[in-house]
């Protein structure tokens, strides 16, 4: 007779099984994010309704109404490719180690800047990543600073076609700044000071001059225009869109699409320590006033109008600077445009003083585990040179932690097998009597010291480690392009290769759905060994669930950064050795080579025959009500 599980220990093992696949099933409903056929259906059915719309782009209104306004969009006069909307005005040159492009003396713009550091794609000569682009470019992206008057002012002051002075001639540098100036001829002179670290952060100075007769009042603003409705990779996984913290508000996290609907901006008056500006998955854009001056924030959007694509703007505006004649004011913000390197951003955050900066990264509900998680792996990576290597080391030091429970629900598991033939005497005495016998199986258990729920807890734990490594792998940007051994030279991304085109030697590219790579069918592989130390199911239903289980997860983790099946696959074959181990030391046989069917190639052709029932077993009354004897 071939030995059973106890129903106990099978509901168990259920229950494992349906938190593992509830957990991936419902990571990729919730989290994997839309496809790209339902985005372009749904940025379809978005230009069709902002058809239909008779607003038109222009300034937005953060002050006082009808009073001050900070400056809005404009429709580009025509359509240009990035190269000819640079030559529309001169420039100086941004060189920094980290940061290429140029600043436009036309409208003193910060509107051209590339990542030396990264690339489009893997490959080592695709184009450096452009973050930032000319209003008259294809996808204008750019900041802004200035000056607005309260209404009815006839003070002229700069705009988006004020051509400006270079002072010192060269490039803006982190050794040298950039110093522009220009004269209204109404008595008003005006400087401007940009600066730039040896990272992401610009500092920008405006001076204003009074030599008129008269007193002036201005308000300082700073702006972020986006023109074009971004693609974002997974709406339920991070955040992609306008994001700020702003003082007691807190964090700001807006969609792109609800910008768009009426009334989907938002205005926060009297603000102070914070920032605000847009995100992408890796790389970002924020403007950070001077941490501790009042000042109002705006999220806004426009509709497509037209020809006239969709626009968003972020921007603030601070208090009135009152100048009187034959004196100065002078105020100061940063400007962050780079990547969302997790060291770099939170030495921002403790350095420079900027209230909450660190939430720029999207850590998730775990960022209790996310972070700490990040750190380790990068630390490791650079002992072990490879964040491959890390996250190999990281499963082994999570095994290492998890080792106790895990070795006591192991231990509780192979008692359990041990004592199967009494319990199967226990379901035939009582299977009449279903209390009775889980009063008699609980005796059992309290008497061995097991726990039936133990199996389960070492799965619930591993539970926030999967998400927070899966954070960690899609959204630091530390994991984007990093390389492992062999074919993975992204561990971000899925494995490339794939089983339906015998792993690239067909000339033809798979579906999605069929990406199942060498990483995936190694991970389902793992899993199939491990699940066959347990023995067989009684029940053919919960077999065939456990025959299919890791031929499903293949497929689902089929499309996981690779990154994450390693860390899988990696932790599955750890799992194998340990609870082999721990099954030997509590003299439980390992039922590997008989549910494989090759038992019989290695008893001299025979199937070993499962363990008998122990020689002196406990007595059992034929009466319900009677315990049984030690």
């Amino acid at each position: 007779m071939q030995n059973q599980q106890p129903p106990e220990q099978q509901k168990n093992l259920i229950l494992a099984i349906t938190l593992s696949m509830a957990v991936v099933f419902g990571w990729q409903y919730f989290y994997a994010g839309p496809k790209m056929k339902d985005e372009q259906e749904r940025l379809k059915r978005l230009q069709a309704q902002s058809q239909s719309t008779s607003a038109t782009p222009g300034g937005t209104a953060v002050g006082a109404p009808g009073q001050v306004a900070v400056p809005g969009a404009i429709a580009p006069a025509a359509a240009l490719t990035r190269e000819q909307a640079l030559a529309t005005s001169p420039r100086v040159a941004i060189d920094t180690p980290l940061l290429k492009g140029s600043i436009a003396l036309k409208g003193a713009r910060i509107d051209d800047v590339a990542l030396a550091k990264y690339r489009e794609t893997v490959k080592p000569d695709s184009p450096i990543v452009k973050l930032l682009s000319p209003s008259d470019a294809p996808e204008p992206f750019f900041a802004e600073y200035g000056w607005v008057g309260a209404g009815g002012t006839t003070q002229k002051l700069p705009d988006r076609d004020t051509l400006w002075s270079q002072g010192k001639p060269g490039a803006l540098t982190p050794a040298q700044p950039l110093a522009l100036s220009w004269d209204n001829g109404q008595g008003l002179k005006f400087a401007r000071q940009i600066a730039v670290d040896a990272n992401y952060m610009f500092t920008v100075t405006d001076t204003v001059e009074n030599t008129s007769g008269a007193e002036v009042t201005l308000y300082p603003y700073a702006r972020i225009q986006r023109v074009g409705l971004p693609t974002v990779q997974a709406n339920y996984l991070l955040h992609e869109g306008p994001l700020g913290f702003v003082g007691d508000a807190g964090l700001q996290e807006l969609a792109y699409t609800d910008m768009l609907k009426d009334g989907g901006g938002k205005t926060i008056d009297k603000a102070a320590n914070g920032w605000l500006g847009f995100t992408d998955k890796y790389w970002a854009a924020a403007l950070i006033p001077n941490q501790g001056e009042t000042f109002k924030a705006n999220f806004s959007g426009q509709k497509k109008v037209g020809t006239a694509k969709e626009s968003f703007q972020t921007d603030y505006l601070l208090g009135a600077q009152v100048i009187p004649p034959g004196q100065k004011k002078t105020v100061e913000g940063r400007l962050f445009a780079g990547a969302k390197d997790v060291k770099q951003i939170q030495s921002y955050t403790d350095d420079l003083k900027i209230n909450k900066f660190d939430l720029m990264i999207d850590w998730g509900w775990f960022y209790f585990i996310t972070k700490p998680m990040f750190y380790m792996i990068n630390w490791l990576s650079t002992i072990l040179g490879n964040f491959g290597w890390a996250i190999l080391a990281v499963t082994v030091i999570v095994k290492g932690a998890f080792y106790p429970l895990a070795n006591k629900s192991y231990e509780s598991m192979a008692k359990m097998k041990k004592l199967q033939p009494e319990m199967e005497r226990l379901k035939e005495r009582y299977k009449d009597d279903k209390v009775g016998m889980q009063k008699e199986l609980m005796g059992l258990y309290q008497k061995e010291k097991i726990n039936p729920m133990a199996g389960c807890l070492p799965v619930l734990l591993q539970i926030p480690v999967f998400f927070a490594l899966y954070k960690v792998l899609f959204v630091t940007i530390d994991m984007r392009h990093a390389p492992f051994i062999g074919w993975i030279r992204d561990l971000s991304a899925p494995d490339p290769t794939s089983l339906f085109n015998l792993f690239g030697l067909l000339p033809f590219t798979v579906p999605e759905a069929l990406q199942i790579g060498v990483w995936p069918l190694i991970m389902g592989a793992t899993m199939w060994v491990q699940m066959q130390l347990n023995p067989k199911q009684p029940d053919p239903t919960q077999q065939m669930v456990f025959n299919w289980m890791p031929v499903m997860f293949t497929f689902m983790l089929g499309t996981f950064p690779a990154g994450l099946v390693i860390y899988w696959a990696w932790n599955n074959l750890l799992s194998i050795f340990q609870q082999s181990l721990i099954m030997k030391r509590n003299g439980v046989d390992i039922p590997l080579l008989e549910n494989i069917g090759l038992a019989k190639y290695v008893n001299g052709g025979k199937a070993k025959a499962p363990p008998a029932a122990p020689a002196v077993a406990p007595k059992i009354s034929d009466k319900p009500s009677d315990k049984p004897k030690a």
